[in-house]
């Protein structure tokens, strides 16, 4: 880009921050290394490494530790171990075994976590099914994975009873799990009655459990619409035992990691949970994030180590400061998607050592990690991979006259994609269809094969990396790239704007999508559009500055805490859809004016020479 932006945030590593950090990087690399080691050694060591395995191995080392600590309930490794087995025997009563598809709707509760144990001793996979979605997603989740058994906690009975015409149930069991006891289904079996009259012992099925077989199905929205069941092996979640465990964090058997994130999402399944297990540590978890609660948890639940994903430290930050927001037991944080402008407040507010930024897919062959404390980073990759030149618009790799793909230079941003090999396998999807769209062949020579991230990421140099956009979200405008996380940042920090969604709209005539936002204001402040223009002006190169905005009241979010974006994509600045606010920056104008029907059929009529 041929403009400087002020929000970059260290595009690159220098030779002298690598220089300041290298003695730490030497201290490290011994520990890092023994436990890389130790890691692979036990899952090429012959034996059935599982999670229901270890669960059995910490329950008998840590019995008497609280595995599970949650507004709804604690439970000791032995309780956890042993509500899992009655669990799994319940469920090989039922002829449920090997490969077999157990699929839970279950809010983030102890319950859950249990059922997933007892699915993993038995070697059946737990379809982790997104309590937030309803009707024709939640019918595709039910319908992709028919489930064997299929178990509704009774908080989302609701909501699946609307579907359930439409869901497959032929063939399947189907219980619902007590909640609060009030709402049970009629004609539908309570399943924790029925598993709590079966025996507590371990069963001999788990020593029987491949470690490359599948433990989990999460369902990944992609960019299709419909969810995609992104398939979880038992190998990856050992490899993140002693990742997550060993390798990047210390963590003690005293320790708590708090997962305030939904169970169905991998940063909780191959993340933080993994994590405290190896350990013989607590996970803390609960249904819904909660900002308000945040730092009452952690003092309450005595967290040493948190998982965040998204927006949710911005949500953290927002909340009033106090004094002594700094005096807590927090030491450690690993997620994904911190935002370089809140990334050394978020640190310095709340007492925090060090700060574990990964980049990761569900179904992903590799992650990178922030292992050696470089700020505003995700850190490094041991897996081979390459950030290649992509052409966004014709939507494709830029390959070169000899048909092989072209990495970005040191600074510049480009596709991730990650090599599959017997070492960094691709599990894929349950579509083998949807498998196939994620690999790119023939990338640097003949035969070999590559994962698709969707992501773009800039090269920092030292073999580091820094996230800057979804594919779908980065645009092309005059000829320039425009990633929308760049633009975010540059809103985000205006005083009065409480969070941003940016996006690219089609023009009459234009060269390429015209940048867009939607704007939340900080409750009870009013945003001045003259002093907005020139901040992002002097933030941004011009053909990043959005040419629209539209101010609304409320954000609809994923379960991860991403802003929905689709349906604002699909109004864009037509205001007889978007019914609210909306501005435009009218060539050589200094102000964004409101947009009315005759100034927007002016625009679409081609008038303006944007």
């Amino acid at each position: 880009m041929s403009e400087t932006r002020p929000f970059s945030y260290g595009t690159v590593i220098s030779p002298m921050e690598f220089m300041v950090k290298l003695p730490s990087i030497l201290r490290r690399l011994p520990g890092i290394a023994y436990n890389a080691i130790k890691g692979l050694r036990m899952l090429s060591g012959g034996t059935n490494v599982t999670w229901g395995k270890v669960l059995e191995d910490i329950a008998g080392r840590f019995p008497d530790n609280p595995a599970v600590k949650s507004p709804d309930g604690m439970l000791t490794y032995r309780e956890l171990n042993g509500k899992a087995n009655q669990y799994a025997h319940f469920l090989l009563s039922k002829h449920v075994g090997q490969g077999d598809v157990v699929a839970v709707c279950i809010e983030s509760r102890p319950e859950l976590l249990t059922l997933y144990c007892a699915c993993a001793k038995i070697g059946a996979i737990c379809a982790m099914v997104n309590t937030n979605q309803r009707g024709e997603s939640l019918v595709h989740s039910f319908n992709i994975n028919k489930g064997k058994v299929i178990v509704i906690g009774e908080e989302c009975l609701d909501f699946f009873n609307e579907a359930k015409a439409d869901i497959d149930l032929d063939g399947s069991l189907l219980y619902a799990m007590e909640d609060t006891g009030t709402s049970l289904g009629a004609g539908m079996e309570e399943i924790s009655a029925l598993a709590a009259a079966m025996p507590d012992h371990n069963p001999a099925t788990t020593a029987a459990v491949p470690t490359k077989s599948p433990a989990a199905y999460v369902y990944t929205s992609g960019t299709t619409g419909l969810p995609k069941a992104a398939v979880i092996i038992n190998k990856r979640i050992i490899s993140a035992l002693f990742w997550w465990g060993k390798v990047v964090n210390t963590i003690c058997p005293d320790d708590t990691v708090y997962v305030p994130l939904p169970f169905f999402h991998t940063n909780a399944l191959t993340v933080g949970w993994p994590a405290a297990l190896y350990n013989g540590a607590a996970v803390a978890l609960r249904r819904r994030f909660s900002a308000s609660q945040f730092l009452s948890d952690v003092r309450q639940f005595h967290v040493t180590h948190f998982v965040y994903v998204g927006e949710v430290c911005r949500y953290i930050m927002a909340q009033p400061e106090k004094p002594d927001d700094h005096q807590n037991p927090l030491r450690e944080i690993m997620g994904n998607g911190l935002r370089p402008d809140i990334w050394e407040p978020f640190k310095k507010r709340f007492g925090i050592e060090h700060i574990h930024e990964f980049y990761g897919a569900a179904e992903g062959v590799g992650v990178f990690t922030n292992l050696f404390d470089f700020d505003y980073t995700v850190g490094t990759s041991l897996t081979p991979y390459a950030i290649v030149r992509y052409d966004t618009e014709n939507d494709v790799p830029e390959r070169n006259e000899k048909g092989r793909l072209r990495r970005v230079n040191r600074g510049e941003a480009g596709l991730l994609i990650m090599e599959i090999s017997e070492k960094t396998p691709f599990a894929g999807y349950s579509d083998k269809k949807k498998t196939e769209e994620k690999i790119i062949r023939d990338a640097f020579r003949k035969g070999d094969l590559w994962f698709n991230t969707g992501d773009m990421l800039r090269d920092m140099g030292f073999r580091h990396a820094q996230f800057v956009d979804r594919l779908g979200d980065t645009f092309r405008w005059k000829g320039e790239n425009v990633a929308t996380l760049e633009v975010e940042k540059a809103l985000n920090a205006f005083p009065d704007i409480s969070a941003s969604a940016v996006y690219g709209v089609t023009m009459p005539a234009g060269d390429g999508k015209a940048g867009m936002a939607s704007i939340l204001p900080l409750e009870g402040r009013t945003i001045d559009l003259k002093a907005l223009t020139a901040h992002l002006k002097a933030s941004l190169p011009s053909y990043a500055v959005p040419l629209f905005i539209r101010l609304v009241d409320d954000f609809e979010m994923t379960a991860t805490h991403k802003i929905k974006k689709t349906q604002f994509r699909k109004e864009g600045y037509d205001p007889a859809q978007a019914r609210e606010n909306l501005y435009v920056l009218l060539p050589g104008s200094d102000v964004y004016v409101p947009v009315d029907e005759a100034l927007h059929r002016e625009i679409v009529a081609g008038r303006y020479n944007f």
